[in-house]
């Protein structure tokens, strides 16, 4: 399972691996109970993992360089319920986060999504664009 073709859907919890699409909407499959259904789109917004951007009091970065730091840390994960010890968690693992604009719900996400993706032991890593590839090459 790539990283790349993890989402999010709002009003449903979890994180969901794209199996397919179609015009109106997209097949799916949990990461947490593996059942697979089909997701309108008329109802429902998908947005990427490699998509979702954080707020940071310099540039915003991608998600993924979160995790990379959540999996690097030595910290332990605080429990998905205490707020504070969220907050306090981010603050240590990574202080450049914009802690008056990133919610504390966004960072519940975060800890739950982390670990999600370590229980399935995705790697936390971007797909490489052509353009990067062919500037590496040059």
């Amino acid at each position: 399972m790539e990283y790349s073709k993890l989402i999010s859907i709002t009003g449903m919890s979890g994180l969901f691996e794209v199996v397919g699409s179609k015009t109106d909407g997209a097949i799916v499959r949990s990461l947490e109970d593996k059942t697979t259904k089909f997701v309108s789109s008329r109802v429902h917004n998908f947005s990427h993992l490699e998509s979702i951007e954080i707020f940071t009091i310099r540039e915003n970065v991608n998600l993924v360089e979160i995790f990379q730091a959540m999996d690097k840390s030595a910290e332990k994960l605080p429990s998905e319920k205490d707020a504070k010890a969220i907050t306090a968690y981010f603050k240590k693992v990574y202080k450049d986060m914009d802690f008056d604009r990133v919610y504390a719900s966004d960072m519940k996400k975060m800890v739950k999504w982390f670990g999600i993706l370590k229980e399935h032991q995705i790697e936390f890593k971007l797909t490489e664009t052509e353009e990067g590839t062919e500037e590496e090459k040059a």
